[in-house]
């Protein structure tokens, strides 16, 4: 059952050929490309592995609304400055919108607000969600964040080390004050165009897409992206949460959109074939869900830290470690909660089974 990378690569090679790319990619930081009348498409510079966000700019009547930030960062502070400088026709950054929390998009909301005396549009769980593990930061990590991992079968060294790459994170944000409330079906009345707010799930509590309808034009931010596959994942906060669930039901909801939408996502080139990608999303989860179902026959009583080695076998990151871990949950409790598998809670660790197999003692 185990996939060589050789496959893997072949296989991201078809699924990119079923898509189309129409626009060249922003080389430059600072530099725009057009992707639609009054539409802007920019890239922030990231120092990992995903080297970049995108960012867009949409323009109204009497100034320009930025959607998403790049981290909290001097790079993504100088690129800002000289979009603003460059690109925006004399005309005043408006308002800015957040897709949802995480640093890459929210981080630098703070800097911006500021900055250009912005207001800021989020939904509600992203803000709060945002705000709370602000709070966080300065405070100790509890056993109970360590039992979290511990009982997912992560060695202890490798728990600590990953402990300690998170407490020197460098992009820590300061969290904005107040905020403008995004509820589903809200419009946004930009430039002659109406945005309608898309609500989903999984990635985060409640990701912000912006659609377009006449125009058909999606900024979906990282509930679809074109060459990997949103980290859905499983947390200490929320250990027995089904977000694979929330996620799936947020690529059928986007599948009621037009066809040849144009989708700008966070990552990746902005392309068509949405339907198509959707399904090759589903696709991938479904061999995961396989991967994960062959492993409980080969070797029930794993856990789930075993089980994320086999869905990520290549060298990870602290970060990645982290992200990895909680993905390998979030595919357990789905398939617990389809009744494929079962777990045994034991005192300090928890191993799963296939269904109808009756566990060993420990």
């Amino acid at each position: 059952m185990a996939v060589s990378q050789r496959e893997r690569a072949q296989r991201k090679c078809r699924e990119k050929e079923a898509l189309s790319f129409p626009f060249s990619t922003p080389q430059a930081s600072g530099q725009v490309v057009e992707v639609a009348k009054g539409v802007l498409w920019a890239r922030m510079p990231m120092p990992m592995a995903l080297n970049h966000v995108n960012v867009y700019l949409l323009r109204d009547d009497d100034g320009w609304w930025l959607i998403d930030t790049g981290l909290n960062s001097e790079q993504s502070q100088q690129a800002w400055e000289l979009i603003a400088a460059q690109q925006i026709d004399g005309l005043p950054f408006k308002a800015l919108v957040c897709t949802h929390f995480h640093h890459d998009h929210a981080g630098l909301a703070h800097w911006l607000m500021e900055r250009f005396n912005l207001p800021l549009y989020m939904s509600y769980g992203e803000y709060f969600t945002m705000r709370a593990l602000a709070s966080d930061k300065a405070a100790p990590i509890q056993d109970d964040q360590k039992g979290f991992f511990a009982r997912a079968g992560m060695p202890a060294p490798d728990i600590d080390h990953m402990f300690e790459k998170l407490r020197n994170y460098p992009f820590n944000p300061p969290c904005p004050q107040a905020f403008r409330r995004l509820r589903e079906n809200d419009e946004l009345s930009i430039g002659g165009r109406r945005w309608r707010v898309i609500v989903g799930g999984g990635h985060s509590p409640e990701h912000v897409c912006l659609y377009c309808a006449e125009d058909k034009l999606l900024i979906a931010g990282d509930q679809v992206l074109p060459e990997i596959s949103s980290n859905v994942l499983v947390s200490d906060i929320q250990p027995e949460a089904d977000p694979l669930k929330d996620w799936l039901a947020s690529l059928d909801r986007l599948d009621a959109l037009a066809p040849d939408t144009l989708v700008m996502p966070s990552h990746g080139e902005v392309f068509r074939q949405l339907p198509e990608r959707l399904q090759q999303l589903r696709e991938h989860h479904s061999r995961q869900f396989d991967l994960v179902m062959a492993l409980a026959v080969r070797s029930p009583g794993f856990t789930a830290f075993e089980a994320m080695n086999c869905l990520f076998p290549q060298q990870l990151s602290a970060m990645e470690q982290l992200m990895a871990l909680g993905e390998a949950i979030a595919h357990l409790n789905w398939l617990r909660r389809e009744g494929r598998l079962i777990r045994r809670q034991r005192s300090d660790i928890d191993n799963f089974y296939p269904a109808g197999t009756t566990p060993t003692s420990a």
